[in-house]
């Protein structure tokens, strides 16, 4: 009884940190506790019970399967168990949705006793999460005349798993929770540094907020135990930064309900608000877990007799509030008048939390449930032949005669399912897409396995063209943490069909290449949907969506995911770009711009932005899309020149081939299948036959921006703005100064060249500048440390074969090893370069951090706080975003450059150029 003593050793440890029994997930512990359950003498058979009926994770966990076995022995009397009746056990197995537990309850209604398949068929007929194989014995059943399978197929026509629920209720009272003011980050709600926790849910729940958060949600509960806690964004968007399913799983832990009394700490039906809403991605996965987001507009720019907006010294709009949410408020949510109302007083109209679609998410318990429902729905009727009857609310279809099609409206509608034949849909229209490209990365791996055994998923689908599971948020340390999680996620998404960046079996080289970068070159047409487990799921080739770990997870299952077709924002250049500037200041001066032409109104936020770059590769266009997810935009397409989309998907092609030669090909051949979509696609466009994709002339946009390159005249610099006296314009990534505003003088304790934000390009820039200065000065001198980290192994690979990485070991005083990976995260840094692996590095934030209290400037696109510095007692630390030449220049001086300085640093280096398209981007 090794494995139980182990557990119940396990048990008494995680009583010390005020945890209960961790989920049982293996096989082999719950084959123990069964032996122990039918043994009944056994000094441990009551706790076994317990953790047999409570305490095992659903779905087709290996645990999850031996549950169900033993179940059908109790359902058909050939184990006896006083405490599991054959009902109960039937309820039992009615809660472990999929996998095993089907197969266990087709088993029972498709026997020999009858009556034990009437009881089985009616548990049959609540389930959703049924796959081709369990679909199958349903049809073969049915033609082998089983009246059984008949009558479920009958229910699975009729939608009664979704009819005969409860429908919601028609008021939802609520406390208030002010969780921060300002835009809140995921890092607040599951910080980074804590994602080797986060399949782990109970004790990753403590890391929400702060202990003294959680303990006054606790307090408002047990004060007002009828309510909900809403938890709030003062002033800002809830959600920003990342999708991150964590959050929401840690939000429903602390404020929703449970799922299931036989199905620990996985709880739904969260409650979230913010003054200007719910960051798109989040509310995803708000969605995924049957919860409301709200938009509360408590707080509106003020505005004098003639309708002017007031503004403040520093130009920003004055807020007056509409009405008050301060912690501790009891509102009421109204389903039916989707209002909000504080007692009778009606406060402000809620209906976009309330669509029809999101209605349905909410009785169901989550989303998931109504993507396999309406799928199950759709083969029953087919089998039988019959009409389908409509149960759900019909998708809104918005097509408007006449009108044109943005880019994305354009891919939407070739991947579009299950909609309207022939009808051309417009945005706002509600549709279900196949999926192209899925990267699921490693922190959030873990869930997304956890999700896919939840949904009783097994393999990838075969719609699917390609998909990554990465290493690179835990590439920079190696640690114990690691070594535990990481080997058994890559295991798990290999069998699963993803191509991964670690070989489970050891025969190719690990590589920790940034997902993003990866997905990036793996995305081989630009008519392409792609769902990635990060919210910089922005390529620039085709339309990318950041989601959480579990749409992920759906994605891969089912090859579709289901949004509306979000609007579009223009942007388009004009003027020329000075040739001392970088194209990363274009990306923030365009930001910078928009802000200003639209009085502070972020038009990004929430939609797509349909860049026109045209003549810039896939490799340095990815610097703009990939910003975009801090522009709040809920995705980016790049429209590109013909002859510009043949270099890029070229690229593509020699990245994937090395990807092959290293032998990281599945059974598949995954890889080789994307290098043929690419040549379909290069033949395409050479030929005419499809150019590269454009929207249409007469497309409607959101709004357009036009971005004047003639005025961006110094490099710009996204500051977190820590000092602000309002504390909601605090790491918003929209203050955007240009460098002479810190005069030369400001101090610079650590500089980074790393993530998602650079390409080869930026690494040769360092190397020339290096070498530069070496040449002016006789040395190269830091007076602060610069962490490098390149995106990606081809990129090294690539440097060394032209001799900059040469150039970039001369300097550095540390190389990375991947023979010794570092096993624990530097506390300290020497002023010197730091060449490290291929990977997020300081940018994750869940490994690699600058000293505490440190002014970072870095090429990343964070600057929450806590991300990439936390702050010290009396100095705040501070993420400064800019350019490669920044970056570099800021380390050898120790401080901000002056512009004069930075001009003749820069001179003759060969700068990210940008030059608008001549030719017309529309078909």
């Amino acid at each position: 009884m090794n494995i139980y003593k182990d557990y119940i050793q396990e048990i008494e440890e995680r009583k010390g940190q005020g945890l209960h029994p961790k989920p049982i997930d293996g096989a082999e512990l719950l084959s123990e506790i069964i032996a122990q359950i039918k043994d009944l003498n056994n000094e441990y058979r009551a706790d076994s019970l317990n953790f047999f009926i409570y305490n095992v994770v659903p779905g087709t966990t290996p645990a999850a399967n031996v549950k169900a076995k033993f179940l059908k022995e109790i359902v058909l009397g050939q184990s006896v168990v006083a405490e599991i009746t054959p009902a109960f056990a039937l309820e039992l197995l009615s809660h472990m949705k999929g996998g095993s537990s089907i197969e266990v309850l087709l088993d029972l209604a498709l026997g020999n006793d009858v009556a034990i398949a009437k009881e089985a068929a009616k548990v049959l007929k609540t389930q959703v999460y049924l796959y081709e194989a369990d679909t199958d014995r349903l049809v073969n059943a049915l033609k082998s005349g089983n009246e059984i399978a008949k009558e479920i197929l009958e229910s699975y026509a009729k939608a009664e798993f979704f009819t005969k629920l409860p429908e919601i209720a028609e008021e939802i009272k609520v406390i208030t929770f002010i969780a921060g003011e300002g835009d809140i980050s995921t890092d607040l709600l599951s910080p980074g540094n804590q994602a080797h926790s986060r399949s782990d849910r109970e004790l990753h729940g403590k890391c929400m907020i702060t202990p003294e958060a959680q303990a006054e949600i606790k307090a408002l509960q047990a004060q007002h135990p009828d309510k909900s806690v809403m938890l709030i964004a003062e002033k800002g968007t809830m959600g920003v930064g990342s999708s991150r399913m964590s959050g929401v799983n840690n939000v429903a832990l602390w404020t929703g309900k449970q799922a299931s009394p036989y199905v620990p700490f996985v709880n739904f039906a969260p409650i979230v608000a913010g003054t200007n809403g719910i960051s798109p991605i989040f509310l995803t996965t708000v969605d995924v877990t049957g919860g409301i987001g709200l938009d509360l507009k408590n707080w509106v720019k003020k505005s004098d007799e003639n309708g002017n907006v007031l503004r403040n010294e520093s130009g920003d709009p004055i807020l007056e509030e509409v009405y008050s949410v301060a912690t501790g408020t009891v509102l009421t949510i109204n389903t039916k008048k989707k209002k909000l109302y504080n007692g009778d007083k009606e406060l402000i109209d809620i209906s976009k939390a309330f669509t029809p679609q999101k209605i349905e998410f909410i009785k169901a318990g989550g989303s998931y449930a109504i993507v396999f429902g309406k799928k199950l729905q759709t083969f029953a009727s087919k089998t039988l032949g019959v009409d389908i009857v409509p149960v759900y609310a019909p998708s809104k279809e918005v097509s408007v005669e006449g009108q044109g099609l943005t880019a994305v409206e354009k891919i939407f509608n070739k991947n579009a399912v299950g909609s309207t034949p022939g009808k051309v849909l417009h945005a706002g229209s509600d549709v279900r897409v196949t999926v192209n490209i899925v990267g699921s990365q490693d922190t959030t791996g873990l869930m997304t396995s956890q999700e896919l055994e939840s949904m009783a998923a097994t393999v990838i689908s075969p719609i699917v063209d390609g998909a990554y599971q990465s290493g690179c948020h835990t590439a920079s340390v190696w640690d114990n943490k690691s070594k535990a999680n990481i080997p058994r996620l890559m295991k798990f998404m290999n069998d699963f069909g993803l191509i991964t960046a670690r070989d489970p079996k050891g025969v190719y080289h690990a590589m920790t290449d940034v997902i993003h970068k990866v997905l990036n070159d793996i995305t081989v047409n630009e008519w392409a949907i792609i769902i990635g487990g990060d919210s910089h799921t922005r390529m620039s080739k085709g339309v990318a969506f950041g989601a959480d770990s579990g749409t992920v997870a759906l994605a891969l299952a089912t090859g579709e995911a289901s949004m509306p077709i979000p609007e579009s924002v223009k942007v388009t250049f004009k003027g020329d770009m000075k040739g001392y500037m970088d194209f990363r200041d274009v990306v923030h001066a365009t930001q910078s711009q928009m802000l200003k032409t639209f009085g502070g109104e972020n038009v990004f936020q929430g939609r797509i932005i349909e860049v026109h770059l045209g003549t810039l590769n896939a490799d340095q266009a990815f610097t703009f899309t990939d910003w975009t997810a801090e522009m709040k935009a809920k995705a980016s397409i790049c429209i590109s020149e013909d002859y510009t989309l043949i270099e890029s998907l070229e690229m593509a092609k020699g990245r994937i081939q090395i990807m092959i030669d290293k032998g990281m090909d599945n059974k598949n051949e995954v890889l080789k299948g994307l290098i043929a979509i690419a040549d379909k696609r290069i033949a395409e466009i050479i030929s005419g036959e499809k150019p590269a994709l454009r929207p249409d002339a007469n497309a409607k946009y959101y709004a357009e921006v036009v971005v004047d390159l003639d005025v961006i005249a110094e490099p710009m610099i996204a500051d977190p703005d820590v000092n602000n006296a309002d504390v909601s314009k605090r790491y918003t990534h929209d203050t955007i100064r240009p460098l002479s505003f810190y005069g030369g003088v400001k101090k610079v304790d650590l500089g980074f060249i790393g993530s998602c934000m650079v390409h080869k390009g930026d690494m040769k820039i360092l190397a020339q500048m290096l070498k530069n200065i070496d040449e002016q000065e006789g040395k190269v001198e830091f007076k602060a440390p610069l962490v490098v980290a390149p995106p990606t192994y081809n990129i090294v690979d690539e440097l060394k074969a032209e001799g900059d990485w040469e150039i970039l070991q001369k300097y550095s005083g540390f190389e990375f090893d991947d023979n010794v990976p570092k096993g624990a995260a530097r506390t300290s840094y020497e002023n010197m370069l730091y060449l490290e692996r291929p990977g997020c590095n300081l940018c994750m934030g869940n490994q690699e951090k600058a000293a505490k209290g440190d002014t970072v400037m870095a090429t990343s696109t964070r600057l929450f706080q806590g991300r990439v510095v936390e702050d010290a007692e009396g100095k705040k630390g501070e993420s400064l975003l800019s350019s490669t030449p920044v970056v570099v220049l800021s380390t050898i001086l120790g401080r901000t450059p002056t512009i004069e300085e930075y001009k003749t640093a820069v001179e003759g280096i060969n700068l990210t150029k940008f030059a608008p398209s001549h030719k017309l981007l529309v078909k």
